[in-house]
């Protein structure tokens, strides 16, 4: 489904339920397109982040633990679930212009769930924020070290803050 973001590019988000009890695919799509709209168009307006005219297609994935644990040894060499898992259909470094496919976001909705839980924060809350940060991954921002992990976790506090969610950082050192 691709539609303008007032202030943004187009995105054309595709969404799919694999495994899990999530509710139904539409709902989250539009949830989910809602929150990356925001997004992208919050780059491409105070991070100047290049965009083309073409709408930038994004694949949305909603699983479960066993799913994204065999996705993650796979992939990742970690045999364990995890919450979100980004997979970029090109390398692209941040500010960087995106090609027509971003890439693929992978969400767990069991670990999901218990983060939410364990945060004290409701479940659509926390999806929101791995959505954003699912999002930044695909453009090429990362938090493998304290500088990129500043440079990334700024972006998605100031991202939400603006979808009205407080920082999911805060008190915390940078990942």
């Amino acid at each position: 489904m691709a539609r303008p973001e007032k202030n943004g590019p187009r995105l054309d988000i595709q969404a799919s339920v694999e495994e899990g009890n999530w509710q139904d695919e539409a709902a989250l799509e539009a949830f989910s397109t809602r929150i990356l709209e925001h997004a992208a168009g919050y780059l491409a307006t105070r991070e100047g982040q290049p965009f083309g005219p073409a709408p930038i297609e994004v694949s949305l994935v909603f699983t479960d633990d066993a799913s994204i644990r065999e996705i993650n040894s796979e992939w990742r060499a970690q045999d364990k679930p995890t919450n979100v898992l980004s997979f970029p259909a090109f390398p692209l470094e941040p500010g960087g212009k995106p090609g027509p496919m971003l890439g693929d976001i992978v969400l767990a909705r069991e670990t999901i769930e218990r983060e939410a839980a364990d945060l004290g924060k409701p479940v659509e809350e926390h999806l929101t924020h791995l959505l954003v940060h699912g999002f930044l991954h695909l453009f090429g921002y990362d938090h493998m070290d304290a500088e990129e992990a500043e440079e990334m976790e700024g972006l998605e506090t100031r991202i939400l803050a603006e979808l009205g969610i407080s920082d999911p950082y805060a008190g915390q050192e940078p990942v």
